[in-house]
């Protein structure tokens, strides 16, 4: 579907970005792709990387409306990945966060809409789901912008949906990186709580999901892939082969266990073979057929009170499987 099309990426400097543009690169023939992203240093060194003839370079934030707006410009597709994202960070500038995951979100749709794009995914996280700290509750504002969007499009016909998933393996930022960093330099490894749970997924499992998910949407659900989780315990001594951690203690704004889907999101819910998909909290426009998506696929609604949460999940990552998956990236 991205033969011959133009498709943007917010953020596109960024792990996600740099994973789905190898991907689209290598299965599809776009006619361009257009990365949007803040970093100047970024953009150069994945110019080095990817310097196809299709490839183009925007400097730019989501909370500039009109360099934004001049970037979609005949656009196909839009990914929106660009976020604020470290949880203490966000703490510490908060109107900095809501500038960028809320008012940015804001600012992707109304040019979205402007220039008559297809489809558009917005990237969020399990700490939208119930969240405790400012960067969940602005990404659960943003996912209310972008499922709410397709209600205000009018006659046009732009199409929004969310993708939800959890921790990212190897992504910049996460914990896996930051494990190599204390193990190539001889220090021991760090755990906030040793009751610790997370969900995990690969950058490659999650460009496959939003890719699938393209094709899958008729706008307005929050997709949400099934994936293992991990004691963060098990994942530290995975890495260091055994050798002891340090517990150091919960930081604040950070939950012991993750969840995606809570008990209140239950009644909307519908569960696929490999995904459930929220249903969106109202509909003006047309309303489809949720349980049977675009591309065929049936899905039925969860037992009520129905909750999807790293330490009740049924599939748990070991530390042969995480090791495999880690090496892989």
């Amino acid at each position: 579907m991205f033969n011959n099309k133009n498709i943007l990426i917010t953020g596109g400097t960024g792990s996600f970005g740099q994973m789905f543009t190898k991907t689209l690169l290598q299965r599809f023939k776009p006619n361009k792709i257009i990365i949007y992203s803040r970093d100047e240093q970024k953009h150069f060194e994945m110019q080095q990387v990817f310097n196809n003839s299709c490839m183009r370079y925007f400097v730019g934030d989501v909370r500039d409306f009109k360099r934004l707006n001049k970037a979609m410009m005949d656009v196909d597709y839009v990914i929106h990945a660009a976020a604020m994202k470290h949880v203490h960070i966000a703490e510490y500038n908060p109107m900095e966060c809501i500038n960028t995951n809320i008012h940015g979100a804001e600012f992707v749709i109304d040019s979205a809409i402007q220039n008559g794009v297809k489809k558009v995914i917005a990237l969020s996280t399990d700490k939208a789901a119930n969240p405790i700290n400012l960067y969940g509750a602005t990404k659960l504002a943003s996912d209310k912008l972008f499922t709410a969007a397709n209600n205000v499009v009018g006659s046009r016909h732009t199409i929004f949906s969310v993708v939800r998933y959890g921790n990212v393996i190897g992504s910049k930022g996460s914990v896996v990186p930051y494990f190599k960093k204390l193990i190539s330099q001889n220090k021991e490894l760090t755990i906030t709580d040793d009751r610790m749970t997370r969900f995990l997924i690969t950058l490659q499992e999650g460009v496959d999901f939003v890719i699938k998910n393209f094709e899958r949407m008729y706008g307005g659900e929050i997709f949400v892939p099934k994936i293992p989780s991990m004691k963060m315990t098990d994942l530290a001594l995975a890495m260091s082969g055994g050798k002891p951690y340090k517990v150091i203690g919960i930081r604040p704004g950070e939950k012991l266990h993750e969840a995606m889907i809570t008990r209140e999101d239950s009644l909307r819910t519908l569960e696929f073979e490999d995904h459930y998909v929220i249903k969106p909290t109202i509909t003006f426009t047309s309303k489809p057929d949720y349980s049977k998506n675009a591309i065929g696929e049936e899905g039925k609604l969860v037992a009520d009170g129905f909750e999807y949460a790293s330490d009740t999940n049924d599939w748990w990552l070991s530390s042969e499987e995480f090791l495999k998956k880690s090496y892989e990236i």
